[in-house]
């Protein structure tokens, strides 16, 4: 985690060399501590987990760094060279203290977690400053005191880990990287399994366009696989009675929760004592995102943020606890956006899911309650200075605790996947026999699903699990129609790891995704998010279980609009809950599968028009395929239609009927009392008199000219036109209401013209 206080910094002050000396000398462990560390037990790593309990992070402090204006810009600032002890609070956090670690132990943390950064403190051959290294152990011993555990790190290694070339810079990291780790295990080697040694913190490419995404950073994955692969072998072959069990977090690429990255972590062999290190404020559009744009949202914690937390978290699950790999969640938390309750909600699955599974969280606290400039990084949670807990987040930390300590929540309960009785492959109905290569990349020519072929029907499901024997990315099962329509998809309800097989249980998954009628299936299909090597797909009886079948909850709706004009607008009308927020695309068939993404939001009326210009599709294309991802469990479309554009009269050049000489066909004037300003307080465009013109009046007012029979003024539908409405929507400069005023209307609410006006 990084805060970047550009205003708190400071003038750097070296500390005198007799300073140096007197500090040095704080280089053991507390008698009693090691005393009474004598007579205890060598724990397994899973042991050493479970007693971590839950955690707390002392962020911006002892990882905090002095910087200095950039001299090309200086409203920039970049970081010094060498510094001080006085980097502790140069982040304007105040010095850590044993009566902090002391509330933290009370209000029920095991674990402290210290990010450490030494890269100001080395001299020029890697030295540590004594003075430094010193203090670290001061705070260390903090903890230490409380029988609490230790998480001591390698943190924010500006310009030397943390780099645009970290895929090419092995050699030049390595000898840094084992010198700063000899002396910190030489310094603490006479501690026991209390300490655990975290080998980076968020190994990232640091300034490039893929620096915290990337879809498939291998040559990066290999560097840092690599110098944790000599991280380890380092501390195994040192002194010390807990060197061989001393517990080691290794993280992925930037520590990454995603699964795309968790895939390229390679742990040293025969070694009981590693742990997958993450970082995971997930779903990330509720803990910390501020960008609206991309999903940002925190009022409630919504059932789409929960179904995005369970996946992530069930992935650490099943990629390594279930294989006997533990894992620590090293920083998570949700950013004070003054929304308690929602946190609370996060707080409460997020905990009682990690604590089923066997993983212990630390929370990052970086001691900010409040920032308007940066509401995204606000994880402060305790007064440092006093140990009171702040109000704001108080909530949060209580909720941490009830769960930690609810004894029907049993810790590591769910640790292992369920195990299930499957047919042999050999037993089964073969599907698909041919070995085929499947890759996301290729979808333009449709080489990112196996064939559609042979068909099948919902005969041929019923009572039955599909087995897909595999080796790469896990891929997913969809079924469609006759037309490939209706294309719905599911995950594996489980994995056999050994041997490469995933199964899904289409007697029961179908039905729960399919919309149709079940006997229109006609075609299932593998589809992969990356590359994926199918060897053969089975179709097997399926095991007596009822469990929660994953699948894929974006709604989907096929659509056909034939050869309507191009230049008109494709209006989509969803209801459903109010504030819900939206994202889809409108999808379709053309230079392969191609997508038009949209954004939007569930009014206060229950409903929300999104608009799609048609220009977006091929004149080939006439039939598309309206799909909801955010939100789609708590909405349905209520229905489309296609706005067709009209050339647009210039009421310049065209001819307009005078207002006082034709008093007659000039519809501004009252019938009944000839009053030119009778319908003054109509306002212009709101065909349907709500208050707003948007393009349910473009509708009402095509809807009005096309068919007036049915929806003009004297027309027989309940949802027919008013003559106020009429009135207020004539806005095209002729008299008369005509498909040239939904036209203008039209343009009013794409911001193409400025503004409409009846008068």
């Amino acid at each position: 985690m990084f805060f970047n206080d550009t205003k708190s910094f400071k003038r750097i002050v070296s500390i005198s060399a007799a300073a140096v000396c007197m500090l040095s000398s704080l280089n053991v462990a507390p008698t009693s501590y090691l005393e009474a560390d004598a007579a205890n037990k060598v724990l397994s790593a899973f042991e050493i987990t479970k007693d971590m309990k839950v955690g707390w992070n002392l962020g911006n402090t002892l990882d905090a760094y002095a910087q200095k204006p950039d001299p090309n810009d200086p409203n920039t600032y970049i970081p010094v060279e060498s510094a001080g002890l006085e980097t502790e609070t140069c982040w304007n956090n105040p010095k850590a203290t044993q009566e902090l670690f002391n509330a933290i132990k009370a209000k029920g943390f095991n674990t402290v977690r210290i990010p450490t950064t030494w890269f100001q403190h080395l001299d020029s051959q890697n030295n540590i400053d004594p003075a430094w290294l010193a203090r670290v152990h001061e705070v260390v011993d903090y903890a230490i005191n409380n029988d609490m555990y230790v998480i001591l790190n390698v943190h924010h290694e500006e310009g030397w880990i943390n780099r645009p070339d970290l895929a090419t810079a092995y050699d030049e990291i390595k000898p840094k990287l084992m010198k700063l780790w000899e002396q910190i295990a030489t310094e603490f080697k006479d501690y026991d399994q209390h300490l655990i040694f975290e080998c980076m913190n968020e190994p990232r490419a640091k300034g490039t366009d893929h620096e915290w995404w990337y879809a498939t950073p291998v040559a990066e994955a290999d560097v840092i696989n690599k110098l944790e692969a000599d991280f380890v072998k380092l501390i195994r072959g040192m002194d010390g009675d807990y060197a061989k069990t001393r517990l080691l977090m290794l993280p992925g690429y930037v520590a990454s929760s995603d699964k795309t990255f968790l895939n390229q972590i390679v742990l040293p062999e025969n070694d009981d004592y590693l742990a997958v290190s993450i970082h995971a404020y997930t779903p990330y559009n509720f803990t910390m995102n501020t960008n609206t744009e991309e999903g940002a949202y925190h009022d409630t914690f919504t059932t789409e943020f929960s179904n995005d937390l369970a996946y992530n978290l069930q992935n650490f699950r099943d990629m390594f606890v279930n294989k006997g790999i533990p894992v620590v969640i090293g920083e998570m938390g949700t950013s004070n956006f003054g929304n308690t309750q929602a946190r609370v909600d996060w707080t409460t699955q997020y905990f009682t899911t990690t604590k089923k599974y066997g993983i212990p969280c630390v929370l990052w606290d970086n001691n900010i309650e409040s920032n308007p400039d940066n509401p995204g990084e606000c994880h402060g949670y305790i007064n440092r200075e006093t140990g009171e807990w702040l109000q704001s987040s108080l909530p949060i930390i209580n909720k941490m605790m009830e769960i930690m300590n609810d004894d029907t929540i049993v810790w590591g309960s769910e640790g292992k996947m369920p195990e299930y009785d499957h047919q042999d492959l050999s037993q089964g109905k073969v599907y698909l026999s041919t070995p085929t290569e499947i890759d996301a990349s290729k979808s333009d020519v449709y080489q990112n699903t196996t064939p559609g072929e042979p068909e099948v029907t919902w005969d041929d499901m019923k009572g039955k699990e599909v087995a897909i024997k595999y080796t790469g990315d896990t891929p997913v099962l969809a079924v469609s129609d006759k037309n490939y329509k209706g294309w719905k998809e599911m995950s594996p309800y489980t994995i056999d790891e050994k041997n490469g097989i995933a199964y899904y249980l289409v007697d029961k998954a179908v039905p729960q995704v399919w919309e149709g009628e079940l006997s229109d299936i006609k075609h299932m299909q593998a589809r992969t998010n990356a590359v994926t090597n199918i060897e053969k797909i089975v179709f097997l009886d399926a095991p007596d279980i009822e469990i929660d079948v994953p699948i894929d909850k974006t709604k989907k709706y096929s659509i056909e609009f034939g050869t309507t004009d191009r230049t008109g607008t494709l209006v989509m009308t969803i209801e459903g809950k109010a504030g819900t927020d939206l994202n889809g695309c409108v999808g379709f068939n053309g230079n392969g599968w191609e997508k038009v993404e949209w954004e939007a939001t569930v009014g206060s009326n229950g409903t929300v028009k999104v608009e799609v210009p048609m220009s977006n599709f091929p004149a080939s294309v006439d039939a598309a395929e309206i799909q909801i991802w955010l939100g789609a469990e708590d909405v349905d479309l209520a229905g489309f239609e296609v706005v067709a554009a009209q050339p647009v009269t210039d009421p310049v050049t065209d001819p307009v009927t005078d207002p006082v000489t034709d008093p007659v066909t000039d519809p501004v004037t009252d019938p009944a009392t000839d009053d030119p300003t009778a319908h003054d307080a109509l306002l212009d465009g709101d065909a349907n008199g709500d208050g707003f013109v948007d393009m349910a009046d473009v509708v009402m007012v095509m809807q009005a000219t096309l068919n007036p029979g049915k929806y003009g003024v004297n027309g027989t539908s309940a949802d027919r036109i008013t003559k106020d409405g009429e009135i207020a929507a004539d806005v095209d400069g002729n008299a008369g209401l005509t498909a040239n005023d939904a036209l203008v209307i039209q343009r009013f609410t794409l911001k193409l013209i400025p503004s409409i006006s009846r008068k």
